[in-house]
């Protein structure tokens, strides 16, 4: 009987040893599969993709280096404002064709790259908060023809502005996630405009069209209101005249 009893107790261990082994296998190869997925996002989002416009799932290393990069740079500037000036000039010493884009103040659309980049880098970490951000910076900017070769001019423009700021505290991984976010921003915009650009103004234009017929209608209310109050005054007005003929009659 003890036999059988030890028999049961290795039975039990050797199940427990198994069911232990099976859980760490499956979740290696969950880990396995999700690197695998994050690699490949990565490796994707090295060229400026405009084709779709999807949440994407960064390594957690990439993004915290991208953003201590980030907050570096900020905090190495004078001001926030001095900031967005680098950024700003950066830009357009790099390609002042691309001026033309932009009828702001200098010192307006300096914080705007400030602030824009700033909310796009804070939600890098986030798939679906990242996505928000970009979408609605992309509509905010539906009026901008953004191309691929434009996107790469601003996107070398940035990461060589770091690259000379920060010197060796601009990193592999954090120069890898200021390209893979840059591109992943400016594919967005380009897939936002070519998809819902031509939407959004056939809505315009229906408003329009809705807001000038209503007009139509007020104004031929407002003149058949007016007519009638003449009409109004205008046969009082015989009335009076009619009634004075008479008594001048009568006298």
């Amino acid at each position: 009987m003890a036999d059988a009893e030890n028999q049961e107790d290795t039975d039990y261990l050797e199940q427990e040893v198994e069911e232990e082994e099976a859980a760490v296998e499956e979740a290696t190869e969950e880990n396995q599969e999700e690197e695998v997925i994050l690699d490949t996002s990565v490796a994707k989002l090295k060229e400026v993709q405009d084709k779709e416009f999807v949440e994407v799932r960064l390594p957690a290393d990439v993004v915290a280096e991208a953003q201590q990069a980030w907050q570096t740079f900020i905090g190495s500037a004078s001001s926030r404002e001095a900031a967005g000036e680098a950024i700003y000039a950066a830009l357009f010493d790099s390609a002042p064709s691309l001026q033309s884009l932009f009828k702001t103040a200098r010192s307006v659309m300096a914080m705007r790259f400030m602030n824009g980049l700033n909310s796009i880098i804070s939600s890098a970490a986030s798939p679906s908060a990242l996505k928000t951000q970009v979408e609605t910076l992309g509509f905010q900017h539906l009026d901008l023809e953004v191309t691929i070769p434009r996107v790469v001019i601003f996107r070398d423009a940035i990461i060589d502005l770091f690259d000379m700021e920060l010197g060796a505290r601009f990193t592999s991984k954090a120069k890898l996630g200021f390209l893979v976010v840059l591109n992943y921003v400016g594919g967005a915009y380009i897939y936002i405009r070519r998809e819902y650009a031509g939407r959004i103004k056939i809505i315009n234009s229906s408003w329009r069209t809705a807001n000038n017929k209503a007009a139509d209608f007020i104004d031929v209310g407002e003149v058949a209101e007016g007519e009638g109050v003449e009409g109004e005054g205008g046969a009082e007005g015989e009335g009076d005249a009619t009634t004075v003929k008479a008594e001048e009659t009568n006298a």
